[in-house]
């Protein structure tokens, strides 16, 4: 199992440089299709992952991406690109949802209401949070090393906060959702994450062309792997409200997207708005 979770490890880290230093087109496109493999693996614990509710979910996610990608590339001249530039993700919310409730009120009652409120949750817990690992990447002259914080937090609290709560951890954080997560390790994961991120910082200076501050650094790496584990337990509260163990299988050794990225959800829009804040 080892073995089979550091080669699937490997690859993802692979692919990840692969994407992400380019960023561009090709990272929105590799977000788009994981956030729809992790919509699917969403909808599947309702088994609507098939279903209309579950298209209308994806073609809105599509949807969201391209308004992403207008508004991170700009308008140009033109005033109907621009008017979608401003207004943009308000008018698609509000168009989404009526789609939503009219396959719901014209197909009754093959749906309930439960099932179009995960459809519509599914868009943006999955869909539009992991978006921000790829705005975060488009921040000018700063985003391909700012980027990097949203793993460096949430992966990096998640193995800090492992080791220091199997070395010292006592007392339970939630011992009802996930017995095994103590208080010790979470204050190790966010510590852990922080130090990370110091390190980061000193060594992009060192070695990058960006002038990055230890101390900004630090404090987004810390709240971001603060955050990283509300993100984790949120992954899990969820499945074991459906009494499943893992979403699904597609990466060897971890299990399905939302596994592996449950941190990162939350982790990406926490990363790029404080990265924004401090670049004020």
């Amino acid at each position: 199992m080892f073995k089979t979770r550091l080669l699937s490890g490997i690859l993802l880290v692979v692919i990840a440089l692969a994407t992400i230093i380019p960023g561009n087109d090709i990272l929105l496109a590799l977000l788009l299709l994981v956030s729809l493999i992790g919509m699917s693996e969403l909808y599947k614990v309702r088994n609507l992952h098939v279903s209309l509710p579950g298209i209308v979910g994806y073609a809105a996610a599509a949807a969201c991406y391209v308004l992403i990608r207008l508004q991170v590339k700009g308008s140009g001249e033109s005033e109907v690109l621009a008017f979608f530039d401003r207004q943009g993700l308000g008018l698609l919310v509000i168009a989404i949802l009526i789609i939503l409730m009219a396959v719901y009120v014209f197909s009754y009652p093959k749906y309930v209401a439960e099932e179009m409120m995960l459809v519509f949750f599914g868009i943006f817990y999955v869909a539009l949070m992991l978006s921000y690992v790829y705005q975060t990447r488009m921040i000018p002259e700063e985003g391909v090393y700012l980027v990097w914080l949203v793993f460096l937090s949430s992966w990096g609290c998640d193995t800090c906060a492992y080791c220091v709560g199997m070395l010292i951890g006592k007392h339970k954080m939630s011992p009802k959702l996930s017995p095994k997560k103590s208080v010790e390790g979470a204050v190790g994961g966010v510590v852990g994450a922080a130090l990370l991120g110091a390190v980061y910082a000193a060594a992009v200076s060192h070695f990058g062309d960006a002038s990055a501050s230890p101390v900004v650094y630090a404090v987004i790496c810390g709240a971001g792997g603060l955050i990283s584990m509300v993100g984790d337990l949120a992954a899990s509260a969820i499945k074991r409200n459906h009494e499943i163990k893992d979403y699904g299988k597609l990466i060897p050794g971890h299990g399905g997207i939302l596994d592996r990225f449950d941190s990162v959800i939350f982790t990406a829009p926490i990363i790029y708005y404080l990265s924004v804040f401090f670049m004020i």
